[in-house]
């Protein structure tokens, strides 16, 4: 492979690790730059599983302490003596959590997987772009009180179906379960944390699903070096995008990322009309 195919992987691999933690699409953003660009590179599946895991990597880096916590207190709590189960209710409770919210995501991806990707263009990510910048644009504003032990079950169902939505290319899954939990009255900092423990249960059944894929078909030895390049890349860079959309989520200032969206989807609408 080329010294310019492989810098295009690793522009792919930069481009993953800006957009997967950011309230801006990721899977809206691959489709605007495979236009833009005109290559049949966006549509490398196993690549793109692979970018999508060195930014998994990178966020589970990041939460490492709280789920192995939580893993602990689940199972503490699961076989422990009432001492214990007292002691380790709280956290098992939040991994109960964590579970209700990702239930909606899972039977949906299921059921609508090829009518979501038939429903999939440039286009309607320009759209679905506009929908993710009015929804951050309206929770400006909120602040709520509720941490992470004072999550309700119903709040986790709510949150759970917003995250439903963000299966449609263009609109952000960071984005609108932050609003789904600013809505449910989460502190800035209690839905930032609850809408990246949603994204691993999310992760992982994609990924499982996914590989199946890769073994049956295999990887070209060609392809191992920008493959791995793209992963590096995407796994390095969605560590720093995370860093800042926490910086950003704790000031109130998510409504930046509505004014970004706006203008992308305006360029969209009109760029490819």
């Amino acid at each position: 492979m080329d010294i310019i195919s492989i810098i295009k992987y690793v522009i792919l691999g930069i481009i993953q690790g800006i957009t997967e933690p950011l309230p801006i699409s990721s899977s809206g953003h691959l489709l605007i730059f495979r236009e833009l660009l005109n290559t049949n590179m966006f549509n490398d599946l196993n690549f793109e599983i692979i970018v999508n895991f060195g930014s998994f990597l990178a966020i589970l880096f990041i939460f490492r302490k709280d789920i192995i916590t939580l893993i602990k207190s689940f199972f503490n709590y699961l076989f422990g003596n009432k001492a214990i189960k007292k002691k380790e209710y709280a956290n098992f409770k939040y991994c109960i959590l964590i579970i209700i919210g990702s239930i909606p995501v899972g039977i949906a991806g299921l059921l609508l997987k090829e009518k979501i990707e038939a429903f999939s263009s440039v286009k309607m990510a320009g759209i679905a772009l506009y929908i993710t910048a009015i929804a951050l644009f309206l929770v400006r504003n909120i602040k709520g009180s509720k941490k992470d032990n004072e999550i309700t079950y119903l709040d986790a169902i709510i949150i759970g179906l917003i995250q439903a939505i963000a299966l449609t290319p263009g609109i952000s899954r960071s984005g609108t379960v932050l609003v789904g939990c600013l809505l449910c009255s989460l502190t800035r900092e209690s839905a930032l944390k609850y809408t990246f423990m949603l994204y691993f249960p999310v992760s992982v059944g994609s990924f499982g699903l996914s590989m199946v894929d890769i073994i049956n078909n295999g990887i070209d030895s060609s392809y191992y070096l920008p493959y791995f390049l793209g992963l590096v890349a995407a796994g390095i860079v969605t560590y720093f995008s995370y860093l800042w959309l926490s910086n950003i989520v704790k000031k109130g200032k998510l409504w930046h990322f509505s004014i970004y969206c706006l203008i992308v989807a305006t360029f969209v609408l009109i760029y490819f009309r």
